[in-house]
């Protein structure tokens, strides 16, 4: 075997060790995903939900549930988000719950996104036993328990409710409407470290599609097409705490000026971002995508190849959709452009909420 066999058989093996060590810590129950293969995604949301909120005492609702239209719904953010190891962030810690609890948190955040999506999810959290031990910064806390599930309206088959997990690189929410799905944004991924480098996990990539197809499709860009998708610096910090994203118009090079192979790419660049969520998630996210026409996709690339870890940043932005994602700062263990920022955003308006 080679030793790049080597190290994806070991990455592979570690993520599989991730989710592994969360379904098993709460007792998951594998007949949540069962549900998934016969309930519309909406219906599993409200019935992961109930039962998530029906374990819950009085004090822990209180902490949990949210009047829909309560500001806090539209409160995202992927920092830390916390003071001197208090946390600042609003929901229900997971290391707030007994297993039972955990568990049903664990199921309603498998209805939110794919088998792939929980596996990127998962992991996430793991990682920050990798910053705890590298960082050694007694200020912040790195659990990976300290996730948060927040509740919005009552969950149900009819009227307006929403649910999100949010923790440090990991912000997912979710709006339903009248028992269906309104919206799954905006949804970030992050990790740090976006490989990493030692230890028994070496090797391990949390959200190497991200990365691949993006590289790939740049280095195969003939010189013009280069000039157009190149940026002459890199772009901003993904917002925060914002209902819809403020990206302006789309910039680089269209799918429009690109070969079939380069669009190709493009393609399973987009489809990988779309595939953490459901596979019907996923499949209605990109047929909006295709119907607002593939030729008007823009991709856009900056890297700075001088600096240490080539730091660098891309957009894919179509008529209905941007992808934002950032490779620019340093891990824990300070190796450069080793930490990720990735998210995929609606232009029409995340949250449900229609952009002005």
């Amino acid at each position: 075997m080679t030793v790049k066999r080597l190290v994806l058989a070991a990455a592979v093996l570690a993520g599989l060790a991730a989710v592994a060590y969360w379904t098993g810590q709460a007792g998951w129950n594998a007949g949540a995903a069962a549900d998934k293969l016969d309930k519309p995604v909406g219906e599993r949301m409200a019935d992961a939900a109930q039962k998530f909120l029906g374990l819950l005492s009085d004090d822990q609702k209180a902490k949990a549930a949210f009047a829909f239209d309560d500001k806090e719904r539209t409160n995202w953010n992927f920092v830390p988000l916390q003071d001197n190891k208090k946390p600042l962030r609003k929901g229900l810690r997971l290391d707030e719950m007994n297993d039972k609890q955990e568990a049903a948190a664990r199921d309603l955040l498998r209805a939110g996104v794919s088998d792939d999506g929980y596996a990127k999810a998962t992991t996430i959290m793991t990682l920050e036993n990798i910053l705890k031990d590298t960082e050694k910064n007694p200020s912040n806390e790195r659990n990976p328990k300290w996730y948060f599930v927040s509740v919005f309206g009552k969950p149900d088959k009819s009227g307006k409710w929403g649910w999100r997990i949010e923790g440090h690189h990991l912000s997912l929410n979710f709006t339903l409407e009248d028992g269906k799905l309104a919206a799954a944004t905006p949804a970030f991924f992050g990790a740090n470290p976006a490989e990493v480098k030692d230890g028994d996990r070496k090797g391990l990539r949390t959200l190497p599609e991200s990365e691949d197809y993006a590289r790939e499709l740049f280095a195969s860009l003939e010189d013009e097409q280069r000039k157009t998708a190149a940026q002459a610096k890199a772009f901003a910090e993904i917002e925060q705490a914002k209902a819809a994203p403020s990206v302006g118009d789309a910039v680089g090079l269209p799918a429009a000026k690109m070969n079939e192979k380069q669009r190709g790419v493009l393609m399973k660049l987009v489809q990988a971002y779309a595939d953490r969520m459901p596979p019907e998630v996923a499949a209605a996210q990109m047929t909006e995508v295709k119907d607002a026409g593939v030729d008007k996709i823009h991709f856009a690339f900056w890297r700075d190849d001088d600096k240490p870890g080539k730091p660098y940043t891309y957009r894919v932005q179509g008529p209905t959709f941007v992808i934002e994602f950032l490779n620019v700062q340093e891990d824990g263990a300070r190796n450069p452009a080793n930490h990720i920022h990735s998210s995929w955003r609606n232009l029409k308006g995340d949250f449900g909420i229609a952009a002005k």
